[in-house]
């Protein structure tokens, strides 16, 4: 059965990640499905108050989340909603059951929630061969420091892999130099990802939560 869906990523340059990835999982050529990507303009917070009629004006995912999905839920014709956020220092079990729990308040029925743990960089440095195909020159002495999925600076360690002058260039130079740099990792990084071959379980569990609505 076809299907449409909408993703909520929680900046641009995971909707460009995903704009690359998804193609790759659901079958982009002769695939009955649709989809969209919305980007926001970093996390936010979840409102202590889910009823709280919220600034629009702060386009943050979370922030914004639960007006989102109490009008997906009135509104016909979308059959899932896939919601990707970073955990960052978060525990994923806590993120997880918030964003539960707003969904529950929504009322809406097919929700996909996933975490990239840490970061969505996590994904690329999942896997090696195509971090390494974008980056011929990536510092192997700092990618094998990583333990993947971990809690450890993981935009900033893929930096100092593969950028000239690292994470403190980067930083130095202020916003919005490190989200250009994400979404150069994006369009470098994502065309050779391999959906079935990525040390990443945060990426598996993506992959597979979308194969298992789409299949």
């Amino acid at each position: 059965m076809a299907m449409h869906i909408e993703f909520l990523i929680e900046d641009s340059s995971g909707a460009k990640l995903l704009e690359t990835l998804v193609p790759k999982i659901i079958g982009d050529i002769g695939s009955p499905h649709t989809w969209r990507f919305h980007s926001y303009k970093g996390i936010g917070r979840i409102p202590r108050k889910l009823t709280k009629a919220d600034n629009a004006a702060k386009r943050q995912l979370l922030t914004q989340l639960p007006k989102l999905l109490r009008g997906y839920a009135k509104t016909p014709g979308i059959d899932l909603i896939v919601v990707l956020v970073d955990s960052d220092t978060e525990p994923c079990s806590d993120l997880l059951a918030d964003l539960k729990r707003v969904a529950t308040d929504s009322g809406i029925q097919h929700v996909l929630f996933r975490i990239a743990i840490e970061e969505v960089e996590a994904w690329y440095l999942g896997d090696r061969p195509a971090l390494t195909h974008a980056y011929p020159r990536a510092k192997p002495a700092i990618l094998n420091t990583y333990v993947q999925d971990s809690i450890c600076g993981t935009w900033e360690l893929l930096a100092d892999a593969v950028e000239a002058g690292g994470s403190a260039r980067i930083k130095s130079k202020g916003w919005p130099r490190p989200g250009e740099v994400k979404h150069q990792w994006a369009e470098a990084i994502a065309p050779h990802l391999n959906i079935d071959a990525n040390a990443s379980p945060s990426f598996r569990k993506f992959v597979e939560g979308i194969r298992r609505f789409t299949s």
